[in-house]
């Protein structure tokens, strides 16, 4: 064992060694030294001495924490105690032998040895002791058992030393043991902590000492603090002192180690807010230290931030933390942050396990899974992050939430940079603690919009988080230590990340991140439903954005999950139909990776039929994005596809079925066989979506170009036909074939309109009628191939099927097939005799044939007059049929079926009700097939005439077949409709060579342009405008019709004024038409005509009759019988019913107006066509027709505008017409902007809103007032469609003349404000109508922000107009509730009146004007401010006026300076105003102004101001005076003080203003009160220094003609001589004989103030008085003055002239005894009883009723003393016996001023005082008082009358005792006093019981 003693005095050698583990060689191994510690005999006293030292047997720690330490492998410290002294132990080390040293004790005396055992940390106390740490390790880290290394210790040249601790080593252990000693000494906590600030810093810089006897010494002084620190948790240490010595970078590192032991100990004991005071420095104490320090520290700062305190705006400057220089603490501190954030509440780390594994993983190799022992870190964190945030001192669940709060708070501070606060805020937002959640989600929230979520920085942060520390070799090849490594955040934590990722481009494209967060979240170990779901839109999010380069490597791995997902999952449909959607979706962006996985396709299907119906969505939109990846498709794979195909096309389910459908129209190109005939399978679907889809496709034709030929090209036909047959024999075999009643079908019906296969007699039978049309004309065209007897078979069987009526269906087939088969075979006649072949010689066409084809047509004609419709129908479709392709076979004329009965049957059907519409076209359509295939019909002008006369009402759809009739019929044989159908197309038709003529188109055109083109009925004209359209279509190129263009032309034209949109859209049409078969003459006129229609309003007029339709029915309302108003007779009815007969005529220009605009209307449908082909012509017409069409395209009805707008389109091709053409446009919107037709204006004011907006408008400024004032008129339009377009016209133009008034526009804007402000001020601020004054008050405030200084110019105008609109623009009933209210009412409404205009847009454009002037324009604007201001009205106009100047002086006082005094001038007017709101307005503008003013102006105001209150008794002019001056005063003090000898005198008269209480004076009062304070040095000192204007003013007030000033001046008097208490000449002679003089005369009211402040005077200023001076009253005449006063007969006046006059006599004590007998003893005469009742109720107990001397002496106090002073003994007696009668027989009241009197009377009574007694008079008077006020001491009512008997007692026992007369007060006198008193021992007040008492002991001491 090595041995070494520890002494603090030096070696031989001059080192001391003890105490320090050193061995012989330079080896560090583990050790244990002894020392000994002798001390010198002061400090064992001080220890002996210390209360509160521990003892030195008794550990520092608990008995459980003993034991737990030594259960604990770590080493331990053992202090031994011995024969010579204290040793130290370190077990388990090896001893050497050392030098012993030995402290000698001082004195003689033996040492006292002192042994503890002590137990510290091995993190601390190793240190402490020995210097000794951890290898490895910084301070505070645990280490290893048995690991002991030494520390070497710097030696620096010099370390400074704070104070005094300095010197060498034995005068440095000199000062540390004074410290130890004074350690010792502190007795409180106080003195310690005292001792601890002062000592710590310097203390620990000792540790750098290069002497081990000084390290040694300081390690025992830290040892001894540490165990009083610890036991005392309220002492504070230097933080702040020992946080810049840890920063010092040239402190040794043994030091700083020290340091931040004490820092950590000492920052949480701190208040919080030197806490956060303190937080920047510990960021700044961290740069450049080791890691574990720096965590330290950290855990230090992170519960601060809750408690700190940011600065509202963030900035650089006010930013606590300066952190944007400090790049590496910011990342350190957010590394921290983070860590706390993922900290859950309430984690343990079990440490005891982590050192135990972690030695065995420092036994085994490196590499060898040393982290298997390591305890589980918490979700997101590292073993080593968890140790950190835990640090030394864990904070329970609550500081955590408060650090994490704290963490939030900061970022949302912006302390640090948004980009590196994202993650934790998105940390934070999961938190399991609510307050931490919501403020975190809140911040997330609100920098939504400013992250950029694209950001990789921000992105790869979140992965990282998300999937942790991948087990991933780095690049130097080194393994990631088991401790440091992160493990994946908390599910809770993912499901806030995604949400952000799915936000982010970045996020989809970063790889392989996405794909292991897609596993994770949908096969993780820790996932749940939402993390899946979320997962999957993390797919879907990656399928759209994901770049195609970047998606190629992830998509096998994303199928692969999916289909995992879909083949596991299966719980969740909502989840299964997303990843099925998903699914889709990749396909869309990676079809080659699904292009060869046809069991994909099947498992879809599959799903689609087996899966839930709302997952089936899904899968159908899988599917169908899917098709796309197998178009390409060949060979077996194709083949197995058409399998698929098939298979599913038969299933069950409609969605299956749907699907393959899409797969057999798009994998397989246009010509493949099999996906046709699967697609004619699918035709014949019950259900529409599946047999829809499969007839688009099939219907889809090929296109017309060469491309489309190419990609789409139809199958073989022959080759389709032989598939379909081969399929339908197949399937007659198999169970799928169709089942139809008895026949069998090899496929559903339906499919054979697609198919046409031969099948067709069976089918005539069919259900469906469309069915049986069909087969009837297939069966036709086959029957049309064969000829002789086995064609007269057939047609016989189809007449024995139609007359067997067992079945309708069949006989409706029968009949179809008969008339088809009749009409193919005079078909086929008839081309047989135009190629003059012998028809003899043919078999086909014998003459038993052509009886069988009449009896055929007859059977046939027989069935029109069924009852069965479907029959009728067949029936006349089979005529028809007949008809059109040969002459009818049947007689023309005569009984029975002929041709003539035909044509009239079929005719009346036309109009009958009783017909279907279907039966009405059949019967059309086949009349106008009879001249087409009949060159001789003998009715065809019948029939024409018929159909011509067949119009109804709402029978429009009609009307077009009667028009293919008409055309058909006109032309006859020449007509198209003679083709076969199946052979020629129209195009390719021409009429045979033999054919008869029979056209009659010359007849049929003069009938429909001269008749039914111009009949009144509208229905007729209507019908004849199609019939024109279909002639003019049909026969384009007929002579006939070219040569009556003109006449067809107008026709059309005069359709267009129709009023409903059909007849305008077909005449457009017929336009059209007409103009291209036109030549170029009949064009051009053509274009003119139109031109004309739409720039007049034209139209063709027809003639009124009594049957005329003006309104269509319906069209204009009911009359009261309910009949339709439609007629002209109708019309006159209803007018005649409202006895207005004249109303015909407005119902009739009403009519007219809508024809004319419908006529505009129609214009442009034909317009729009035939512009679009003659631009060229209408190029001379562009500056009339642009304005026109410009406001036609704003037409309120909607149909004119799409029109107007087609014709715009096709017309303007230049997008610089507009700006063209602006001039004329604007004149046009102008001039009917005040149009007398609504939709005119309506127009107008849309279209003028659209060409205002963004377009410079610098060459129509001119015009802009005009616009201004007319869409003003209009904005108060009768109709509100008209104002609310004007209203949007108006807010545009608001808006462009707003940015035309920006300065950055120059000259054109300082133009636009002079045009803008005239009509704005004048025209709309002055409108009646609200909404225009509203928007040219909004206008004028924009413009005076926008155009700035431009307004300069204009203020002198805009400024008074502004002024006089805040009363303008107020409304009128504010005005009425004024008049009306009261006095209070009015000023509270008028304040808030004033308020209001002064925070209105008028006063917010007046100020921001106001910035602009100088002096240029203050000579214009001051005039007519000044004149507003005398002759404005309006409250809002004065007030604001006053505004104005205020703003003036502040914004240009210099400017202002020579106008102040015209402005004064002005004001002064307004301050007599009667309204006190102007009032004061105007005073508080004068009080602003005259600091600008000239100092002459200020003293004219000044005089003016005191001559009016001198002067003028009406109350407005003292009022206006107190306002003004005050408001000088207050803001402009300095003027106040130049003058001040000119106002102050006046505010102090004005203080002593007499106060009515009706009135507002006392308001008055303050306010000179407040002037009179404000500007003089104390009330004393402004009468000293003053005083002789002061007298000056009073004087003047006292000589005053009105009673009411001259009372105020005898106040004001009054007060300077009670504030002065002494005058000296010559003031006091100035001031009496002004009130003197003042007394003279009549008495008037308020005339007792003078008295009143005489007698102040004299009570004041007696002994001045008593001198003789010149010119001053003396006191003889002043007594005599004041006692003629009293002989006034005024009794009010003449009882305060007594009363004055006795203060006078007591102050003076003069004897007037005989002259006040005589005034008072007149006056108790006279009025006797009555005295007191005509008494003022304010006069001193008027209810006193004495006719004696005690009534003055109960009224006047004084009195009492001047009687009892000067009375003669016997009237004291008399009084004294009248007081005490009067106190037994009166009220309380009376009472009470008996009492008091008495208390006046004993006071003053000469009697008791010692050189005037009289012992038997004063016994006698005694006696009498004490049997009298024994009545009041018992009154147990009133304790006010017990007070003051109580107070009289007192003061005469008082008396006795000073005059030493006590013999005075008998024993009969004392008895009953006792006796009262003590009756009052249970008296309600205890100050009285206890009164009574003392008195009654006084009293009782006496006997």
């Amino acid at each position: 064992m090595y041995k070494g003693s520890c002494s603090d005095k030096e070696d031989e050698d001059g080192g001391g060694k003890g105490g320090v583990c050193t061995g012989p060689d330079s080896s560090w191994e583990p050790v244990e030294f002894k020392g000994n510690f002798n001390y010198t005999p002061s400090f064992p006293r001080l220890l002996g001495g210390l209360s509160d030292f521990p003892s030195p047997r008794k550990p520092l720690v608990s008995r459980e924490q003993q034991q737990r330490q030594q259960q604990q492998p770590g080493p331990r410290v053992r202090v031994q105690r011995g024969a010579h002294g204290a040793s130290f132990a370190l077990p388990g080390l090896s001893q050497r032998p050392g030098p012993g040293v030995r402290r000698e004790a001082q004195g003689g005396a033996s040492s006292r040895r002192l042994g503890a055992q002590l137990y510290f940390s091995e993190s601390t106390s190793l240190c402490l002791l020995s210097g000794v740490v951890p290898p490895g390790r910084g301070l505070g880290q645990p280490d290893s058992p048995g690991a002991v290394r030494r520390i070497d210790l710097p030696s620096p040249s010099s370390c400074p030393s704070p104070g005094n601790l300095c010197g060498r080593r034995d005068e440095i252990l000199d000062q540390l043991e004074r410290v130890f000693l004074r350690l010792g000494h502190a007795e409180t906590d106080e003195q310690l902590q005292n001792i601890i600030s002062k000592f710590l810093p310097p203390v620990l810089l000792k540790l750098s000492s290069t002497q081990e006897g000084v390290r040694k010494k300081v390690m025992e002084l830290l040892v001894h603090l540490n165990k009083r620190i610890k036991s005392r948790p309220k002492i504070q240490l230097p933080v702040e002192t020992l946080l810049v010595q840890y920063q010092d970078p040239a402190a040794v590192s043994f030091v700083t180690n020290f340091t931040i032991i004490y820092v950590k100990m000492g920052y949480p004991r701190l208040p919080v807010e030197k806490q956060c005071e303190l937080a920047p420095t510990l960021l700044t104490a961290m740069e450049g230290k080791p890691q574990p320090q720096q965590d330290s520290l950290m855990h230090l700062l992170i519960p601060t931030l809750f408690h700190m305190k940011y600065p509202v705006e963030s900035s650089k400057s006010a930013s606590p933390f300066n952190l944007a220089e400090k790049p590496k603490t910011v990342q350190l501190l957010l590394d921290f942050m983070l860590d706390v954030l993922l900290m859950p509440y309430g984690y343990v780390l079990n440490e005891t396990q982590s050192r135990q594994n972690s030695s065995s993983a420092q036994s085994s190799s490196s590499n060898s899974g040393g982290g298997s022992g390591i305890p589980q870190p918490p979700p997101g964190m590292s073993f080593y992050a968890a140790k950190r945030v835990i640090g030394d001192n864990p904070w329970t669940p609550e500081q955590l939430e408060q650090c994490k709060l704290g963490i939030v708070k900061f970022l949302e501070a912006e302390q640090v940079p948004e980009l590196e606060a994202v993650l934790h805020l998105v940390i934070a937002s999961s938190d399991t603690r609510h307050s931490v959640a919501t403020a975190a989600d809140l911040e997330l929230k609100s920098k939504q919009s400013l992250i950029d979520w694209n950001n990789p920085a921000i992105i790869n942060k979140m992965y990282k988080v998300y999937l942790g520390d991948i087990p991933l070799k780095t690049k130097e090849g080194a393994v990631l230590k088991p401790e440091l490594k992160r493990d994946p955040v908390s599910t809770r934590v993912k499901l806030k990340i995604v949400p952000h990722l799915l936000r982010s481009r970045q996020a989809a494209e970063t790889f392989p991140a996405n794909i292991q967060v897609v596993y994770d979240g949908l096969f993780g170990t820790n996932t749940n439903s939402k993390l899946r779901t979320l997962s999957l839109q993390f797919v879907h999010h990656i399928c759209i954005t994901c770049p195609e380069i970047k998606i190629k490597p992830l998509g096998p791995m994303l199928l692969n999950g999916l289909t995992k997902l879909i083949n596991e999952y299966k719980e969740d449909p909502k989840l299964l139909s997303m990843a099925y959607s998903a699914v889709g979706k990749l396909s869309s962006r990676m079809p080659q990776l699904f292009t060869k996985d046809i069991a994909l396709v099947q498992q879809l299907f599959e799903a689609l039929c087996k899966e839930e119906p709302e997952t089936r969505l899904a899968i159908q939109e899988a599917l169908s994005m899917m098709v796309g990846a197998y178009s390409t498709l060949e060979g077996a794979q194709r083949t197995l596809m058409e399998a698929l195909v098939a298979s599913y096309l038969i299933k069950p389910e409609v969605q299956v079925r749907q699907v393959a459908v899409k797969f057999a129209s798009t994998v397989f190109p246009s010509d493949h066989i099999p996906s046709r005939y699967l697609l004619l399978l699918a035709a014949g679907d019950p259900r529409e979506e599946v047999h829809g889809e499969a007839q688009r496709v099939l219907r889809c034709l090929p296109g017309r170009n060469s491309k489309e030929n190419a990609s789409k090209q139809m199958p073989s036909f022959p080759e389709m036909v032989h598939y379909i047959q081969e399929k339908a024999s197949h399937r007659m075999k198999t169970p799928v074939k169709y089942m139809t009643g008895t026949t069998v079908l090899p496929f559903n019906p339906a499919a054979f309109g697609e198919v046409g296969l031969s099948y067709i007699a069976s089918l005539m039978n069919s259900s469906k009628e469309e069915m049986r049309e069909l087969a009837a004309l297939f069966y036709s065209v086959v029957v049309s191939t064969v000829s002789g007897n086995e064609l007269k078979s057939m047609i016989e069987q189809l007449i024995k099927t139609t007359k067997d009526n067992h079945s309708p269906e069949i006989q409706h087939g029968s009949l179809l097939a008969l008339g088809f088969t009749v009409g193919r075979y005079l078909a086929k006649k008839k081309m047989r005799m135009a190629e003059h072949q012998d028809l003899e010689a043919d078999a086909s066409f014998l003459p038993d044939q052509e009886e069988l084809i009449q009896t055929a047509t007859e059977t046939i004609g027989s069935f029109l007059d069924s009852t069965s419709p479907l029959l009728a129908i067949a029936a006349c479709t089979a005529l028809g049929e007949i008809g059109r392709n040969g002459p009818l076979p049947i007689q023309s004329e005569g009984s029975g079926f002929t041709k003539l009965h035909l044509v009239e049957s079929l005719l009346n059907r036309i109009p009958s009700s009783k017909e279907t519409n279907k039966m009405k076209e059949r019967a059309i359509q086949t009349l106008g097939y009879f001249p087409v295939g009949d060159g001789d019909f003998p009715h065809q002008k019948l029939l024409l005439q018929g159909l011509m006369d067949s119009v109804e009402a709402k029978q429009i759809e009609l009307q077009f077949t009667i028009g293919e009739a008409i055309t058909s019929a006109a032309i006859g044989t020449s007509s198209v409709a003679a083709r076969d159908a199946w052979l020629v197309t129209e195009e390719e038709y021409t009429p045979p060579a033999g054919a008869k003529v029979n056209d009659v188109v010359p007849w049929v055109l003069d009938i429909i342009l001269n008749k039914h083109i111009i009949s009144p009925n509208p229905h007729v004209r209507q019908a004849s405008c199609i019939w024109l359209l279909s002639l003019v279509r049909k026969l384009s190129t007929h002579k006939e019709v070219k040569s009556h263009l003109k006449e067809i032309q107008s026709a059309f034209v005069s359709v267009l004024s129709e009023n409903d949109e059909l007849s305008q859209d077909v005449a457009s049409k017929g336009l059209g038409l007409v103009y291209e078969l036109g030549n170029e003459q009949d064009q051009q006129e053509l274009v003119s005509t139109l031109v004309e229609t739409l720039m007049t309003g034209k139209r063709a007029k027809h003639e009124v009759s009594g049957e005329t339709v003006v309104f269509q029915g319906g069209g204009l309302g009911k009359t009261p019988d309910g009949q339709g108003l439609s007629t002209y007779k109708e019309l006159c009815s209803l007018a005649s019913d409202l006895s207005q007969p004249d109303l015909v005529y407005k119902f009739m220009n009403l009519a007219n107006h809508h024809a004319m605009w419908n006529s505009r209307k129609g214009a442009a449908f034909g317009f729009n066509i035939i512009a679009t082909r003659a631009g060229e012509q209408l190029a001379p017409f562009l500056p009339q027709l642009v304005p026109r069409l410009y406001r036609y395209q704003f037409d309120p009805n909607l149909s004119i505008r799409q029109a107007m707008t087609s014709i715009w389109n096709a017309l303007v091709t230049d997008k610089t017409m507009v700006d063209k053409y602006l001039k004329e446009i604007l004149q046009d919107l102008i001039k009917n902007l005040t149009s007398n037709m609504w939709r005119v204006r309506e127009s107008s004011c849309l279209a003028l809103n659209d060409l205002l907006r963004g377009r410079p408008l610098d060459d129509i400024i001119d015009k802009l007032p005009e616009i201004w004032e007319t869409l003003f008129r209009v904005q108060d339009d009768i109709k509100e469609s008209v104002r609310k377009a004007a209203e949007l016209a108006l807010k545009t133009l608001s808006k462009v003349c707003v940015k035309m008034c920006d300065p950055a526009k120059g000259a054109a804007g300082q133009r636009t404000i002079a045009v803008l402000l005239p009509c704005l001020l004048d025209k709309g601020m002055m409108s009646p109508v609200t909404e225009v004054r509203a928007l040219s008050i909004n206008t004028l405030v924009k413009i005076s922000k926008s155009a700035g200084a431009m307004l300069k110019p204009h203020a002198p105008k805009l400024i008074p107009a502004l002024l006089e609109s805040l009363s303008v623009l107020e409304p009128q009933v504010l005005n009425y509730l004024s008049l009306r209210a009261t006095d209070q009412e009015k000023a509270a409404m008028d304040s808030a009146r004033l308020s209001a205009a002064k925070s209105s847009p008028m006063m917010e454009t007046i100020n921001m004007c106001l910035q602009y002037l100088d002096v240029s324009v203050l000579g214009e604007l001051v005039p007519r401010l000044c004149e507003l201001i005398r002759s404005g009205v309006g409250l809002g106009t004065k007030g604001g006026c006053a505004s104005v100047i205020v703003s003036l002086t502040t914004q240009c006082p210099q400017d202002i300076t020579p106008y102040s005094g015209k402005l004064m001038s002005a004001l002064l007017s307004g301050l007599t105003d009667r309204n006190s709101v102007i009032q004061k307005s105007c005073a508080f503008a004068m009080g602003h102004l005259v600091r600008t003013s000239r100092d002459s102006s200020t003293e004219k105001l000044l005089q003016k101001l005191n001559g009016w209150y001198m002067e003028k008794e009406e109350p407005i002019y003292k009022t206006s005076c107190a306002l003004t001056i005050h408001a000088i005063g207050r803001y402009s003090p300095d003027v106040l003080k130049n003058h001040a000898k000119e106002v102050l005198p006046l505010a102090f008269l004005g203080m002593h203003e007499i106060i009515d209480e009706e009135k507002s004076e006392k308001e008055e009062c303050d306010l000179w009160t407040e002037v009179w304070q404000e500007n003089v040095p104390g009330s004393f000192g402004g009468i000293r220094l003053y005083l002789p204007e002061l007298i000056a003013i009073t004087q003047k007030a006292l000589q005053s003609q009105s009673w009411k000033m001259k009372a105020q001046g005898a106040i004001a008097m009054a007060s300077i001589a009670k504030q002065t208490s002494s005058l000296v000449p010559p003031y006091l002679g100035m001031i009496l004989s002004a009130l003197l003089q003042g007394l003279s005369g009549r008495t008037w009211a308020g005339k007792e103030e003078l008295l009143k402040a005489i007698a102040c005077v004299v009570t004041a200023c007696s002994a001045e008085l008593e001198k003789s001076v010149p010119s001053q009253p003396s006191i003889n005449e002043i007594l005599q003055a004041v006692l003629k006063e009293c002989c006034k007969e005024n009794l009010k006046y003449k009882i305060v002239a007594i009363s004055c006059a006795a203060d006078i006599l007591k102050a003076t004590k003069e004897d007037r005894f005989q002259e006040f007998s005589d005034i008072v003893i007149p006056l108790i005469k006279k009025f006797g009883y009555e005295l007191p009742l005509l008494l003022s109720p304010s006069v001193f107990l008027c209810l006193f009723l004495l006719y004696s001397l005690l009534l003055l002496c109960t009224y006047f106090p004084s009195l009492a003393y001047f009687v009892c002073f000067f009375f003669p003994g016997c009237y004291r007696q008399e009084l004294c016996k009248l007081m005490c009668e009067r106190l037994r027989l009166s009220t309380w009241k009376v009472q009470l001023g008996v009492l008091q009197s008495m208390n006046a009377f004993f006071q003053g009574l000469m009697l008791l005082e010692e050189e005037h007694a009289d012992p038997e008079a004063l016994t006698e008077i005694l006696l009498e008082t004490c049997k009298s006020i024994t009545y009041s001491l018992e009154n147990k009512t009133y304790s006010s009358v017990r007070t003051e008997a109580l107070s009289v007692i007192e003061l005469l026992l008082k008396k006795l005792k000073e005059s030493k007369q006590w013999d005075s007060l008998t024993s009969e006198c004392r008895v009953l006093l006792i006796e009262s008193l003590a009756t009052m021992n249970t008296d309600s007040r205890p100050e009285l019981q206890e009164k009574a008492s003392f008195l009654k002991k006084t009293l009782e001491n006496l006997e």
